[in-house]
């Protein structure tokens, strides 16, 4: 659906993409993500054909976005960060406006943007003035004139920005359905927000792409796997006391002391070995009962924090 290929773009002296290079199939969702001034907002608007390359070629759906701009942009719903819309229109008169930009035929053209008002949940307030709706409705409204053209691809630049929690759910619940009938590049800095809605995820940094897989596994990438967290009853302290006494124990370390006096210990172990048998035998051993044993939860911030600290790892 698109392809990125070896693209670069320089202001002058200066690089902000550095060749590069990905895929994004038909009906994915894929999260752009990347520190400020990373490239990635430059990488979307190449997509989009708004600025052009200065090196390498973009396709969308088969269309060189330089040789054949016309068709490309065609494929390519944009919706920029900022929400930018005429408030003094009603919200039907400027999805009906978009629809006109977009060249949608004259005969659809009322059914399409009915469609498309119904989809963002804007049907009940179609003849509303814009300056009258509240930041998350304006939010739809800008996303319902990305849609009513119907193209393939959808480009959404921090969809999320300045709406409230049950706006922000609202919004993300909308483009997980957009998956199911649209190609979707989803730029965030809200790293919990892509994780959940995102089936792929392209982190940028320096104008070079550094990581591409999917959260899961980036998650995984940076998960310590010899790393176990352990509650348990310890009124005597006996765990400081037996720590060096266990083979493979690399740190003992106390995280916190609960309400009902229990205590959470953070405990590492050298790899290759079982830390969850060393420590239900030991200290089984010194009458220490355990509570609770689990993993630490690795999320994908601490992969993009990883990822952009030690330069990638593509």
């Amino acid at each position: 659906m698109i392809e990125v290929k070896n693209v670069t773009k320089k202001y002058g002296s200066f690089v902000a993409v550095n060749d590069i290079s990905f895929n994004i199939k038909d009906g994915e969702v894929v999260g752009f993500l990347g520190p400020n001034g990373a490239g990635k907002s430059t990488t979307m608007n190449v997509i989009t054909g708004y600025i052009e390359q200065t090196e390498g070629n973009v396709i969308v759906n088969g269309f060189d976005t330089i040789k054949k701009a016309k068709k490309a942009k065609k494929e390519i719903g944009y919706m920029p960060e900022g929400v930018p819309l005429y408030t003094d229109l009603t919200v039907k008169e400027f999805v009906t406006y978009m629809a006109e930009l977009r060249k949608v035929e004259r005969k659809i053209k009322k059914q399409k943007v009915q469609e498309v008002l119904k989809e963002t949940g804007l049907d009940t307030m179609q003849n509303k003035l814009i300056k009258n709706l509240s930041r998350g409705q304006k939010q739809r409204v800008s996303l319902a004139g990305t849609l009513v053209g119907d193209p393939k691809v959808i480009i959404l630049d921090e969809p999320t920005v300045g709406l409230d929690p049950k706006q922000i759910t609202e919004i993300r619940s909308l483009i997980k359905n957009l998956g199911k009938k649209h190609t979707v590049i989803l730029s965030s800095h809200i790293l919990s927000e892509v994780s959940q809605i995102c089936d792929r995820v392209i982190i940028i940094n320096k104008g070079k792409i550094v990581a591409e897989d999917t959260p899961d596994n980036l998650e995984k990438k940076v998960s310590n796997k010899n790393i176990i967290y352990v509650t348990v009853e310890d009124n005597e302290n006996k765990v400081d006391k037996v720590a060096n006494k266990i083979n493979g124990i690399k740190s003992i370390k106390l995280v916190k002391t609960n309400e009902d006096k229990t205590k959470q210990y953070e405990i590492s172990g050298e790899d290759g070995i079982n830390l969850n048998k060393i420590i239900f035998s030991e200290f089984a051993k010194e009458n220490i009962t355990i509570f609770e044993m689990k993993k630490p939860e690795a999320t994908l911030e601490d992969a993009f924090m990883k990822i952009i600290r030690e330069g990638g790892d593509k």
